[in-house]
């Protein structure tokens, strides 16, 4: 059964309102909530962007019954992978079992800022696969002492582990990152709705998974002005992976996206009042075999009125295409 999910965007709404949508997106029937994860904004007229773990701590506290999750974390130069793995376990245990911990190998956006320099992609890969097997041993709740290619672990403990760990969801883009991946995770994330990384991720990957992934729509009552906001906020998401995980700062993207037309945004993110046309676009998903779905609800003038007014018919009509 395809699940829909709600997505937490630090990057458009302050830390106390990311704790209310998701307080708001449970009772509207989500089923689960992904949290970014960014140091900056894409762009400023987003104009947030406070620490995910500090709200991941309150939301798990503010709701009972939907799943959280990062999306995602890079466990690699801003944060230390032994940090990552106590932050998840903590995560974990607030929210009674209900976190899983989605990782990737991170945009230069968010990592630059500690002053390391921004690796080659082969790299920051290879630094993923070696902070996820640290994270997995540090779950056990043992003593690690670990010297590996990119990092040390001197006598470190998680004194308050989960029993079981933490399930982990990587993000894949192709076949050389699911080569890598599919054996370390027990999820798959994708930004891209492609069958063919679904085909793949299951041929190499050992048991059942779940294949998540995330699609943007901008609910207006006004079309137009729809349109126009997820032009102001939403324009950077036509870069593509291959471009935002290189571009520095919000002054990057907007460069390099000032060619972006409304209408261009508005030919790949579904806009305006028309909750059929919505739910619609979560079809190349369902047609690429993704279990998991979470919307992101663009810009954070209309977040209370979406969830309030518009979250529970929209779940309607998905789910009855869904079938169920």
């Amino acid at each position: 059964m395809t699940r829909i999910g709600y997505t937490l965007m630090g990057e458009q709404s302050g830390p106390r309102e990311l704790v209310g949508y998701a307080r708001a997106a449970e009772e509207a029937g989500f089923d689960f909530e992904v949290a970014s994860d960014h140091y900056s904004p894409w762009l400023t007229t987003q104009g947030h962007s406070p620490y995910v773990w500090s709200v991941l701590g309150a939301v798990a506290q503010a709701t009972e019954r939907v799943e959280l999750m990062t999306y995602v974390t890079c466990p690699t130069m801003r944060y230390h992978p032994a940090v990552v793995a106590q932050k998840a376990a903590t995560i974990q245990l607030l929210s009674d079992g209900r976190f899983t911990l989605g990782l990737g190998s991170g945009e230069n956006l968010n990592e630059h800022v500690v002053g390391e320099g921004w690796p080659s992609v082969d790299v920051r890969q290879n630094m993923l696969v070696e902070a996820v097997q640290l994270i997995r041993e540090l779950h056990t709740g043992g003593l690690v002492t670990y010297e590996g290619e990119y990092f040390r672990v001197d006598s470190a403990r998680i004194w308050d582990a989960p029993d079981g760990g933490v399930p982990i969801g990587i993000a894949v883009s192709g076949s050389e990152s699911i080569e890598l991946f599919a054996q370390l995770a027990d999820h798959m994330i994708a930004v891209e709705p492609e069958q063919d990384l679904v085909t793949a991720w299951d041929a190499a990957h050992a048991g059942s998974s779940r294949k998540i992934g995330q699609i943007p729509i901008s609910w207006d009552p006004d079309l137009d002005a729809a349109v126009q906001r997820a032009h102001e906020q939403f324009r950077w998401f036509a870069g593509g992976w291959s471009v935002n995980a290189d571009l520095p700062t919000p002054a990057g993207f907007s460069a390099a996206s000032r060619f972006v037309r409304p209408e261009d945004v508005a030919s790949s993110i579904a806009c305006g009042p028309d909750l059929d046309r919505l739910a619609a676009s979560i079809d190349p998903f369902l047609e690429a075999g993704f279990t998991d779905i979470a919307l992101v609800q663009v810009g954070d003038e209309l977040q209370e009125r979406f969830l309030a007014e518009v979250a529970e018919p929209l779940l309607e009509r998905i789910r009855a295409r869904l079938g169920s």
